[in-house]
């Protein structure tokens, strides 16, 4: 007999499945109305492959919550405009400690990075943070049902963005992804992955999701950080403030919150 949590997950990932093909036929026609954005299988590119999960993190679209925004305004600057056409040279050392900071308008977020498990993302966020690729850069996208994410990681603040290189899909068998559920406090790689056809593996570029409540999601997506205790409070203290409605271009639902990286950076020990 099937338990009342195994249903609710087999809905859950029904639901996922779903609202896949909802946004993938979505960004299928905004693609045509935009000659910047170059187009592949349920997935917006811009520059190069970029990433990005269609639908994964869509909130419900029947909602419009509104609450006062809990975050300062962001520091003085501006997202710098910035493409490479191939995945940078592995220059961290596996077996040392990294930690990423997002020093974001909401409270400092300190990330635990998995060098070992997935060194192509460690080492690609490592390249990206020294560049200033994420300083100033808009979180966009928050979902409050379903699933409990937070999306970061895109320059242009739609979705469409990346670094202009992909890089593999790593460490989905990490011993803290069970029973198709992302913990609390897991920082993962948005990406491509259509998990009806089985395309779009080792599509992940710069965008990002950190989890702020349990989430049930297929292991598709490279865990390769843990937020610290105080930075989920920062994560929870955001989140709290709830999702805007859809947006009619994009399909994001953005954070009531003004979510903005003033700075990122990643140092090793």
């Amino acid at each position: 007999m099937v338990s009342q949590e195994q249903r609710r997950r087999q809905l859950a990932r029904e639901k996922f499945l779903r609202q896949q093909q909802r946004r993938t036929e979505a960004r299928r026609k905004s693609r045509t109305r935009n000659a910047v954005i170059a187009s592949a299988l349920g997935v917006v590119l811009i520059g190069s492959l970029g990433l990005y999960t269609a639908g994964a993190f869509d909130g419900d679209d029947s909602k419009s919550n509104k609450a006062p925004d809990p975050c300062e305004k962001p520091a003085k600057g501006k997202v710098e405009t910035m493409s490479w056409k191939k995945e940078p040279a592995m220059t961290i050392d596996k077996s040392a400690k990294y930690t990423m900071k997002l020093d974001t308008t909401c409270g400092e977020i300190d990330i635990a990075l998995k060098a070992a498990a997935a060194p192509h993302t460690v080492n690609s966020f490592n390249f990206l943070v020294n560049k200033g690729y994420l300083d100033h850069t808009k979180c966009h996208r928050l979902t409050d049902s379903s699933i409990w994410v937070l999306q970061c990681g895109d320059p242009t603040a739609t979705g469409s963005g990346g670094p202009g290189y992909t890089i593999p899909d790593e460490n989905l068998k990490d011993e803290d992804i069970k029973g198709d559920v992302y913990p609390a406090g897991t920082v993962a790689m948005a990406n491509q992955f259509n998990a009806q056809t089985g395309e779009g593996k080792d599509s992940g570029g710069s965008q990002f999701f950190l989890v702020y409540q349990d989430s049930p999601l297929p292991a598709n997506y490279t865990p390769f950080g843990t937020v610290s205790k105080d930075g989920m409070k920062v994560l929870k203290k955001l989140a709290a403030a709830g999702a805007q409605a859809p947006d009619p271009a994009t399909g994001n639902t953005a954070p009531n919150a003004t979510v903005v990286i003033n700075k990122a950076t990643v140092t090793k020990s």
